[in-house]
């Protein structure tokens, strides 16, 4: 073997051991690249993740946020309107009390609520007040219940007021007061918002 076959050995040798080690720092380097890669993936997808969730949760807060304004601005207005209706039907009410107090229907409830007034005294002294709107009333109350009758200085729709003054009490049948009694308390019920 000549000295250039040797240094071709050599040369050969030496180019294997080379490239061995070269593609061993290629392939390292490759599964480092790859190592990267893969940490990098699994960050950005966890980075996506979250940021998803975040837009999502926003959304579903907005989202609440606009349904709430909403059923706010619908209670509103169902209150609107049920305040209108209300007035309604009570100006409707009104209207039909003052028919009925044209009746002698009218007249009977008065003496009826005036003979409970006096079987409730007893022997003690009272005093029934009717409404100013009654005044023509007063001589058929009277003579129908043998009772003073007086006119009260308040308008109360109808009814009678009375007053037993020693034990302090005073009997209200007034309408303005029943009126107000059932205005105050009357509520709508059923429907959609209400069952």
């Amino acid at each position: 073997m000549t000295l250039e076959d040797k240094i071709e050995v050599i040369r050969k040798a030496s180019m294997e051991e080379a490239r061995k080690d070269g593609n061993k720092i290629i392939q390292e380097h490759k599964q480092g690249i790859d190592q990267i890669y893969e940490d990098h993936k699994e960050v950005a997808l966890r980075q996506s993740n979250l940021s998803i969730k975040t837009k999502e949760n926003d959304a579903r807060q907005q989202l609440n946020q606009a349904i709430a304004i909403i059923q706010t601005k619908l209670k509103r207005e169902e209150g609107k309107c049920q305040t209108k209706l209300k007035q309604q039907l009570f100006r409707q009410i009104k209207d039909q009390l003052d028919d009925f107090m044209k009746t002698s229907s009218y007249d009977e409830l008065l003496i009826a609520y005036i003979e409970k007034v006096k079987n409730f005294a007893g022997k003690e002294s009272f005093q029934i007040l009717i409404s100013p709107k009654d005044k023509d009333k007063v001589k058929l109350l009277e003579a129908k219940t043998n009772t003073i009758i007086q006119i009260s200085e308040e308008d109360f729709i109808g009814g009678i007021r009375a007053v037993l003054k020693d034990r302090q009490i005073l009997i209200d049948n007034s309408f303005s007061s029943a009126l107000t009694k059932e205005y105050e308390s009357f509520q709508f019920t059923g429907g959609d918002f209400h069952e």
